[in-house]
């Protein structure tokens, strides 16, 4: 089985539409794919819709939490998307992001940039505003090469120049809320350096103790070494692993499948998980 269970589409800030990502999953001869949109579910039903025949969908969501003023991301799968008190923060989060996509933009001009809002909202179209369609404003502008190149203290990473910080959960209450919801966590991309500050081992060994399932270790922005560490890590705390593309169509050179999750780590995913279950594909006819 090929298992990839991290990906994004237009419900977030992806390029394909929940439909074409299963679509492109399937072509790219995925059995597994976990659509995980930042802070919405809003994707999961079109997707459900028009799976593959062979291909099974995972639900999930990409959390945006804060620990010790370092930002991280909290991949939640298989939870009850109507869960009140989860669902609650969740709108808390995605109703702050284009407020704070507003003050990046005031601040690249500020800084000479040429950017305009419309620019950005046209760039989202209707998912949920972020920085990589910041990133991309500034790629058209050709400010940058690539959406990579923006995400440095120059420009869009944690506490660069033209950073805006936004509504972030707490990740000790995204494990309570996400487990409360009959869901699974793992902490997506935890050692991806060239985002900004990470948090540290200490830190992932407090948040094992409170529940963590699992952290993202075979991922494009972790070299090998990182990796090594990072398994042995999860080793000694007793956590799962797992492997994914962070798939975002266009916005990034990473494809479906590129890395991807052990079959025994994903059926543990699934043994753990009572809020929702894998979604088959029954070929686009909708849930089987």
């Amino acid at each position: 089985m090929r298992i990839d269970l991290h990906t994004h589409s237009t419900a977030s800030d992806g390029t394909d539409t929940p439909a074409q990502l299963v679509a492109n999953a399937a072509a790219a001869g995925l059995d597994v794919v976990a659509l995980t949109d930042h802070d919405t579910v809003r994707g999961h039903a079109e997707a459900a819709a028009a799976l593959p025949e062979g291909l099974t969908l995972v639900t999930g969501a990409e959390l945006s939490c804060r620990i010790d003023g370092v930002g991280l991301h909290m991949l939640a799968y298989l939870f009850d998307p109507d869960e009140p008190e989860l669902s609650r923060e969740r709108e808390l989060v995605r109703d702050d992001r284009v407020p704070r996509a507003r003050t990046m933009v005031r601040k690249l001009q500020e800084l000479g940039v040429p950017v305009e809002w419309e620019q950005v909202a046209r760039i989202a179209g209707d998912g949920s505003v972020g920085r990589p369609h910041v990133a991309t404003a500034l790629v058209e502008l050709g400010v940058v090469e690539t959406v990579s190149d923006a995400f440095t203290p120059e420009w869009l990473a944690d506490g660069g120049r033209a950073y805006a910080e936004k509504h972030e959960l707490d990740p000790f209450d995204a494990i309570r809320l996400v487990k409360a919801a009959g869901g699974v966590t793992v902490f997506a991309h935890p050692a991806a350096v060239k985002r900004g500050d990470v948090v540290p081992e200490s830190s992932i060994a407090r948040l094992a103790a409170a529940g963590l399932d699992g952290i993202e270790v075979d991922h494009m922005d972790h070299d090998v070494p990182t990796r090594a560490r990072l398994r042995g890590l999860a080793r000694d705390l007793g956590l799962l692993t797992t492997g994914s593309s962070d798939y975002h169509g266009s916005r990034k050179t990473v494809g479906l499948g590129e890395y991807t999750t052990d079959p025994e780590i994903y059926g543990e995913i699934t043994r753990r998980a009572t809020g929702a279950f894998p979604v088959p594909g029954a070929g686009g006819r909708g849930p089987a």
